[in-house]
């Protein structure tokens, strides 16, 4: 199964990714999970820290001034540019430029390029994206997509596009769920609803418990399994860690 977190940057992608990676491999699913955000700190949702967060970002970020070698394969990047986080996930960082047919595994992976050569039989993956995911979408590369949205105009309007784009103009693209993150009452749910109403939305309250997880550069799951926000997505990861992993 391949998961794709999408929505405006600060809608809270990282924290529903994190969350969700960790009670997926929890239940025992073999999780993967990719970090293909411009501002790529999914490394502390998921529990590995500050340090080790930022030392992935320098590995990649080695490429590009020689200091670190190229990978052949993409299973070797995954050594490489990768990290064991809590429960057993695997946190790999991908590169968000867009490179047509790269020479070498790890100058070619960018999102759409590492969904489509990884394979997803007898693991999942959780890819948490920037905003936009037409790319990943267009080609098939997903099978659900998770759309994050806040109670803001902006985030919304970013939100209701990114599903429109996943659906698919006659709607045969992966199945959508809205994320709608940090209500606080029914007058941010309704200003969800009223743009993503047609798809199915699960709501996460505001939850100062993913605040201080974040000052204190803690997965929220382990700062405080119990507050009202990580329940809520332990709770959809508990569902979706029902369907069948491919075989």
């Amino acid at each position: 199964m391949k998961i794709a977190v999408a929505g405006k940057g600060g809608a809270g992608k990282t924290t529903v990714s994190g969350t969700i990676a960790r009670e997926l491999a929890r239940r025992g699913h073999t999780v993967l999970a990719l970090d293909a955000d411009t501002n790529p700190m999914l490394g502390i949702s998921l529990g590995v820290g500050p340090e080790e967060t930022y030392r992935l970002l320098a590995v990649r970020q080695g490429l590009d001034d020689g200091t670190v070698e190229h990978q052949e394969s993409v299973e070797a990047l995954m050594e490489a540019f990768g990290t064991d986080a809590p429960d057993g996930v695997r946190l790999v960082v991908a590169l968000r430029e867009a490179v047509a047919e790269a020479s070498c595994s790890c100058c070619g992976v960018n999102p759409p390029q590492l969904l489509r050569e990884l394979e997803a039989k007898g693991r999942t993956i959780v890819c948490d994206l920037e905003a936009g995911i037409g790319a990943i979408v267009k080609r098939g590369q997903v099978d659900l997509v998770l759309v994050v949205a806040e109670p803001s105009v902006k985030s919304i309007d970013v939100a209701r596009r990114a599903a429109g784009t996943a659906s698919g103009a006659d709607g045969d693209g992966p199945e959508v769920i809205v994320i709608a993150n940090r209500v606080r009452d029914e007058a941010d749910l309704e200003a969800i609803e009223a743009a993503l109403g047609d798809y199915e939305i699960v709501v996460v309250p505001e939850d100062p418990a993913i605040m201080q997880a974040d000052r204190e550069g803690r997965a929220p799951i382990d700062a405080d399994p119990d507050s009202p926000a990580v329940k809520v997505l332990l709770g959809l990861a508990e569902r979706l860690g029902r369907e069948p992993v491919p075989a």
